[in-house]
């Protein structure tokens, strides 16, 4: 199962899957009608979802039906999907990853979010199974694909091909546990808002330089310096090779600030 498969969902599967081909190993997704998986000249698996298309065309006059894959999909079905999920196509790999997704979509169809809701009742949502896989019995006396049927009978009983494969208490057992299982998965699962959003870099917001306490820290620190040194020196006037040292002064300061304060090299225009 994928990981996006709502756990309800994933149990109900694999019901089926065995309901279907009887069993739900990997090898359940290789599974043609009547097990004539065998003389294929590729794993189902293998094929790409046009070419088993293709290839049930000829299935249904030699073997009795065109089923495919753990959900045994009839061409039919498979020809629909294409035309219905506007993101399956016929070069996908008919892996089981794709039968799942493709099975999930017909539980959807079928009324699944209704059942685990409440709109529906498990014997209506029995009913919508069994018309979908004729494996599966309906859970009360209906109508149904050729006549009146009774519970525990296949919605297509008396066409000649397909009959109930389990009991109808087993569906109604494992209908409660999907119901369990979608509901305590409601329960646990996080709010939308407490899920920690993937990391990325954050942008730093730095302080205009004006406002930067290091900044004039440093100029006003670098003017008291010189200040100082001209007192103690008792120079008077300011010839030029001391204005010279002024400048260098000020220039190393204002070097030193732009090469350690990021704020000072953004207000520059120098970058990070």
């Amino acid at each position: 199962m994928t990981h996006t498969m709502p756990h309800g969902a994933a149990l109900l599967l694999a019901f089926i899957r065995e309901a279907e081909v009887g069993r739900n190993d990997r090898a359940s997704y290789d599974v043609i009608y009547a097990h004539r998986q065998g003389g294929l000249t590729k794993p189902l698996t293998a094929m790409t979802l046009g070419e088993v298309i293709a290839a049930q065309k000829t299935w249904s006059k030699a073997h009795g039906s065109s089923a495919a894959g753990a959900y045994q999909f009839m061409r039919a079905t498979l020809i629909g999907l294409l035309r219905e999920i506007p993101w399956l196509k016929e070069e996908q790999i008919f892996e089981p990853a794709l039968q799942d997704r493709l099975g999930l979509h017909l539980l959807n169809r079928r009324g699944f979010a209704s059942f685990v809701s409440g709109e529906i009742s498990a014997t209506e949502f029995g009913r919508r199974l069994a018309m979908e896989w004729a494996s599966l019995p309906v859970l009360a006396d209906t109508d149904g694909d050729r006549r009146r049927v009774r519970r525990g009978q296949s919605y297509y009983a008396g066409d000649g091909r397909n009959k109930a494969l389990v009991k109808p208490d087993r569906v109604e057992a494992v209908l409660r546990q999907v119901l369990a299982a979608s509901r305590s998965s409601d329960e646990t699962s996080e709010p939308a808002e407490d899920v920690s959003p993937p990391k990325v870099r954050s942008e730093v917001r730095h302080r205009p330089v004006a406002r930067s306490g290091r900044f004039w820290t440093w100029l006003l620190t670098a003017g008291g310096t010189i200040i100082t040194a001209l007192k103690e020196l008792n120079l008077v006037a300011l010839d030029w090779r001391v204005q010279l040292a002024i400048l260098a002064t000020i220039v190393g300061f204002a070097i030193y600030a732009i090469s350690s304060m990021p704020a000072v090299r953004e207000a520059l225009g120098l970058g990070r």
